[in-house]
């Protein structure tokens, strides 16, 4: 496996796995994928990862998303990783993860952000691994519109990992 930069011709294949994600009913509130266009639109420009097998095919991806279009929050990102599910478990999300926190630090990115449902225990175990802290829950954030848990309440823990090298004086 390599962790490489997302190409628009991965454009597909990111679409497909966050579409396997939705079906999981544990990874966002969306409940559809949509298009490349709408993915390109809703992320940075800047950190955006791939993972491959061996065949390059992708296995999975990662991408930063802006918090506010307010100056004070230039330096603040919503993290996005997902994983081909026949690839879960063998460090994948690990090794973009790690890949993604460097590249934002590269760019300026002094704060990382991520909002993770109480039940995806292993995002939850592998964000706090690599320094994330939970700074809060968000009770009753968003009602499901779709798979076994449609129609409830979800509470979304909200994790932080703030840089060591961005943004110190």
């Amino acid at each position: 496996m390599r962790v490489r930069s997302m190409t628009v011709s991965d454009g597909n294949r990111v679409v497909e796995i966050y579409g396997q994600a939705i079906k999981s009913g544990h990874a966002t509130f969306q409940e559809n994928p949509g298009t490349w266009e709408d993915w390109d639109q809703g992320h940075l420009p800047e950190c955006r990862l791939v993972a491959c097998d061996d065949n390059d095919i992708v296995i999975g991806w990662a991408g930063l998303s802006g918090v506010s279009n307010r100056c004070v929050y230039r330096g603040i990102a919503e993290i996005s990783v997902y994983v081909d599910p026949n690839h879960h478990g063998k460090g994948v999300g690990k090794a973009l993860l790690s890949a993604l926190i460097a590249a934002s630090e590269e760019n300026g990115i002094w704060s990382l952000e991520a909002g993770i449902f109480l039940e995806n225990e292993a995002s939850l175990v592998l964000h706090k691994a690599l320094g994330f802290e939970i700074v809060g829950r968000k009770r009753g954030l968003g009602r499901m519109g779709y798979g076994p848990l449609a129609g409830q309440w979800r509470d979304v823990m909200l994790l932080q990992r703030r840089s060591q090298v961005v943004g110190v004086d």
